[in-house]
């Protein structure tokens, strides 16, 4: 398993930007990062393709004692995707339901003023939407990011991961236009088993990458301005 480990999720968005190069340099596209840990993927990515990223809000639902456990996810604007077989056989009822969605949606909105303060969302209408995670294991997280983007009528919707499990992956190729999963690795037990250093993306470093990427995004598209005039 070490051999084909990621170093570190930097590591694993350049492994991941080199499967996505068909998308490079190309105007309509943008990179959605999954915060927290799909933001340093992100990152690399929309480095390397050189277009802009942002963020895409969305919360897993986690089983009462063992948050890993994806009961199912909600994004922003009121998506919930749930796993209704397993929230029976763990006697979830809608009580207890209804307290997991409410708050996963507080954090939702505090990340969302504390990522993006007064900046707006970006506009995904007509646009290719490349949607980054560092991982897929139940695809529950990003299966209610799908259907929250695809509201926003983007022209293609493409899903790219550095480490999935393989029937996660199939299973979600016919609900999205593209989906490149880096690794499929078998057995596949957790998406942290795949990676060296798989320590939490803190708040500060999802705002410093952000601002990072905006500055270079910005910095490369002026420099390139300037060597259009001067020719």
């Amino acid at each position: 398993m070490n051999s084909s480990r990621y170093q570190d999720r930097y590591d694993a968005g350049r492994a991941l930007a080199e499967r996505l190069g068909a998308w490079r340099g190309r105007a309509d596209v943008l990179v959605l990062a999954l915060p927290r840990g799909g933001v340093p993927v992100g990152f690399e990515v929309a480095r390397s393709l050189g277009v802009p990223l942002d963020i895409f809000l969305v919360r897993k639902l986690g089983m009462p004692g063992d948050e890993e456990v994806a009961l199912g996810a909600i994004a922003a604007g009121g998506v919930r995707v749930l796993d209704q077989e397993l929230i029976e056989q763990c006697g979830i009822g809608p009580e207890a339901l209804a307290r997991l969605t409410e708050r996963e949606e507080r954090e939702i909105a505090r990340r969302n003023r504390l990522y993006r303060g007064e900046r707006p969302a970006p506009d995904a209408h007509g646009r290719t939407v490349i949607l980054v995670d560092d991982g897929l294991a139940t695809g529950a997280t990003m299966r209610a990011a799908v259907e929250a983007l695809r509201k926003e009528a983007p022209a293609l919707i493409i899903v790219g991961v550095p480490v999935a499990a393989k029937e996660t992956c199939e299973a979600l190729r016919d609900e999205v236009d593209d989906i490149i999963c880096a690794r499929t690795p078998e057995p596949f037990w957790a998406v942290g088993d795949w990676y060296q250093d798989f320590e939490q993306t803190s708040d500060e470093e999802v705002q410093q990458l952000l601002q990072r990427a905006a500055q270079e995004h910005v910095g490369a598209h002026s420099q390139g301005a300037l060597g259009h005039e001067s020719l």
